[in-house]
């Protein structure tokens, strides 16, 4: 789960992490009040998506304009600045072409910056620690230094059974050439930071940028936090920042009705048991092909409802023109995907081809009931089958 900047920040500053003051507002009006309640005249107002490079995006009914970030001086263009960006969509290299609409501001205090930096925390699974990545080449190019440039970028692994030590922050400031009083400001940080990440169940935490004021604080002046969603249950007030007008809502009804869904670019949407299987799936479709327009995990034990809403939330993609249901009933029972499949295919009127390849518990009487529906369902020997002869009903289609 993902959440916007203001939010992070907020709890950011709950754990002793220092941001700069701000405020944020759903009109250009709030917006004016949030600016008087600043201890500076000159702020910045920012949009809030959950998207990075807001900064160099555009806004589509305006190409040419500002960005999503801009720095005013005066009420009137604090008022201003709001107005243009609240309802209107804004592009990044994060959003797409498509962009995402700006449905919130945060007015926030200007700092004085002497010093850039880029710092962010993840859960690295392949070390099974938590690491810590610097730089010194903070800002909206961090992704090309990173690609370009990677021995820009120091990684620091902590073991979360021991946690963050003060060597840690010591080699962070010294890779970074920061003087004695800028390293203790960034071991006061740095130690702020992990201490929210690991209690809130971060999985990722980035702070582009870290900056120095001119005060000697190190300072969040941007942030993007996002959560694992198996450990909200631990923290409803948490899982109560979710904004479901920055999600799909195809991933949102997915999660209603307990599926693991992610939507992807291509044509072919594919409905899954397993995880595992589901990305053998999608391999072999480009095996042959074709592209797979989502991953679909309907789990070990769906009902025939569950596999009813799968179906169509797949279908709900315009995208889509052809359909591979794979499924290896061992808990799951194949007659349950079949009866799901069919309720499904009627109730949307399916007007794409439909492979299903069926395997495990019950897997005749799944076929007998498919055979026996009066659909233009094309069933599959094996996975491989499964796959040519969706893309070649998909070519065909055409």
């Amino acid at each position: 789960m993902n959440i916007h900047e203001h939010q992070a920040k907020a709890l950011l500053k709950a754990y002793g992490v220092c941001v700069p003051e701000g405020y944020s507002a759903t009109s250009a009006e709030e917006a004016l009040k949030a600016a008087d309640r600043l201890t500076t005249k000159t702020c910045v107002v920012k949009s809030q998506i959950h998207a990075g490079g807001r900064g160099s995006g555009y806004f589509i009914n305006d190409p040419h304009g500002k960005g999503g970030i801009r720095l005013v001086h005066a009420p009137a263009e604090v008022f201003e600045a709001a107005e243009a960006m609240l309802g209107n969509t804004l592009v990044t290299k994060q959003t797409g072409p498509a962009g995402q609409i700006v449905r919130r501001v945060y007015v926030e205090a200007e700092c004085v910056i002497t010093r850039e930096l880029y710092l962010s925390l993840l859960v690295d699974r392949r070390a099974s620690r938590v690491t810590i990545m610097a730089s010194l080449e903070g800002g909206v190019d961090i992704e090309e230094t990173a690609a370009r440039h990677p021995e820009k970028i120091l990684r620091v692994s902590i073991d979360p059974a021991v946690g963050i030590s003060d060597f840690h922050a010591r080699k962070l400031g010294f890779w970074l050439g920061l003087d004695a009083a800028p390293r203790q400001a960034l071991k006061r940080f740095v130690e702020a930071t992990y201490n929210a990440f690991v209690a809130l169940d971060c999985e990722t935490l980035e702070v582009n940028p870290l900056v120095l004021t001119d005060v000697g604080e190190m300072m969040a002046l941007d942030t993007k936090m996002s959560f694992d969603d198996s450990a909200l249950f631990r923290h409803p007030d948490l899982a109560a920042l979710r904004d479901d007008m920055e999600e799909d809502p195809r991933e949102l009804e997915a999660a209603r009705h307990g599926l693991h869904f992610v939507p992807l670019d291509g044509n072919i949407g594919c409905m899954v048991n397993g995880a595992g299987l589901a990305m053998a799936t999608m391999d072999i479709i480009k095996l042959y092909g074709a592209e797979p327009a989502n991953f679909l995990d309907v789990g070990g034990g769906a009902t025939k409802e569950r596999v009813t809403a799968a179906f169509k939330i797949i279908l709900s993609d315009p995208n889509v023109e052809g359909i591979l249901v794979n499924i290896f009933g061992g808990i799951m029972r194949c007659d349950v995907i079949a009866e799901g499949v069919i309720a499904a295919a009627r109730e949307v009127s399916l007007s794409v081809p439909l492979v299903v390849r069926l395997e495990g518990t019950n897997v005749q009487l799944g076929k007998d009931i498919m055979a026996k529906s009066g659909l233009p369902i094309i069933p599959a020997r094996n996975l491989a089958d499964a796959a040519l002869k969706i893309a070649t009903a998909v070519r065909k289609a055409v």
